[in-house]
């Protein structure tokens, strides 16, 4: 164990010197070719680091922080684009942390709230696509919860913890039950990392950042799961990096209202190969490509769903109550189908269980200690 945490802090010495690197290159080097060739070569590292620390949960992070999220950030900041290429440019500890964390700094206020729930008869393709419009983003809708942030994550983490238990009672329940206790543990675990590391993020950049997730289990569409709800971070890189690009490029060959629609697929599939990778750097298994099939899967149906509501001139739509259950239904049934088996094929589910038992365990430990003291 402490060799193998020895070797995630080198590993990250090496990051903070690289990123040192891309900041200074940023200021030496106009964006465009040279740039690009400057960072490529970093961006070639991110990808193949994660392999080199031991520790399942460090591996797994660092994974999706370094090989996702910080090689996008580096190629759209190659081309001057991206949140790490604001004008005036970030500071040196600023650029470090929007590189390899998990959080955007949030640069507007929120705008009027009756801006954003207008829909215009005519509302083009591309907004649909995103699930919001271009310039207000739609993580920052003014929300009206009757349950305060804090206490969510208090009742998510509750949540987990009694998991655990089920999971010592693992022999006694149907299997698919337990896979679906794992499909949420997922989201949960995910959802509460990002969150504690956006929160200290905020605490030492003092800066106001763009929430992670908002409430994908509320959400009343695939197009407003995947474009609005679900794990933020990464759609607010595949718009610039992947959907954008792949649009102006169809945009030579159809008319520009279906160009959106080759677009979200590209940006699915990309988001399949790199969940492919990941997986990759966790289980060190050669890829099955069901996870990329799973994307695939929601990319096509997301791209029925435009269309439809393009055609019904998004006059018509199931109420939310009724929406939510089918929307995360469909989502969860496809998981438990072509996500989930590789993830017990890396052995993630073991770890997951393990941990929350451990801290159980260890929880007891305490209590069971200080009764006999006190």
């Amino acid at each position: 164990m402490g060799g193998g945490l020895f070797n995630f802090l080198l590993v990250w010495m090496l990051v903070l010197a690289l990123l040192c690197y891309c900041h200074k290159i940023g200021k030496l080097v106009d964006k465009g070719t040279t740039r690009l060739f400057a960072i490529l070569p970093v961006i070639c590292i991110f990808l193949l680091l994660p392999l080199d620390i031991s520790i399942f949960n460090l591996r797994a992070l660092s994974s999706f922080f370094l090989s996702w999220l910080a090689s996008f950030k580096l190629l759209l900041f190659a081309l001057d684009q991206g949140p790490l290429s604001p004008r005036p440019p970030l500071s040196l500890p600023l650029f470090i942390a929007l590189a390899c964390l998990p959080i955007k700094i949030r640069q507007n206020p929120p705008p009027n709230f009756q801006e954003l729930v207008n829909v215009n008869g005519n509302q083009d393709l591309e907004k649909l696509v995103n699930g919001e419009d271009n310039d207000t983003p739609s993580q920052e809708l003014p929300k009206k919860g009757l349950i305060s942030t804090p206490l969510k994550y208090f009742i998510k983490f509750l949540l987990l913890v009694s998991f655990g238990y089920l999971y010592t009672k693992e022999e006694y329940i149907h299997s698919k039950i337990i896979l679906l206790v794992y499909v949420i543990h997922i989201y949960i675990g995910l959802e509460l990392i990002l969150a504690m590391v956006g929160t200290l993020a905020r605490a030492f950049l003092r800066v106001v950042l763009e929430p992670q997730f908002d409430e994908p289990y509320l959400a009343s569409s695939l197009q407003d799961f995947w474009g609005k709800r679900w794990n933020l971070m990464v759609t607010s890189v595949l718009r610039p990096a992947v959907f954008n690009p792949v649009k102006s490029i169809f945009s030579r060959f159809m008319t520009k209202k279906w160009t959106p629609l080759p677009a979200a697929m590209a940006s699915f599939l990309v988001s399949g190969i790199m969940h492919e990778l990941i997986f990759y750097h966790i289980g060190r298994r050669k890829p099955t490509w069901e996870v990329t099939g799973f994307f695939l899967l929601h990319g096509v149906c997301l791209t029925i769903e435009i269309v439809i509501k393009r055609e019904l001139n998004c006059s018509w739509g199931l109420p939310r109550v009724v929406a939510a259950p089918l929307v995360v239904g469909f989502v969860v049934a496809t998981a438990m189908w072509l996500f989930m088996p590789t993830v017990v094929r890396c052995k993630i589910d073991v770890e997951a269980r393990m941990e929350i038992i451990a801290f159980i365990n260890s929880v007891k430990g305490v209590y069971i200690y200080l009764k006999k003291v006190l």
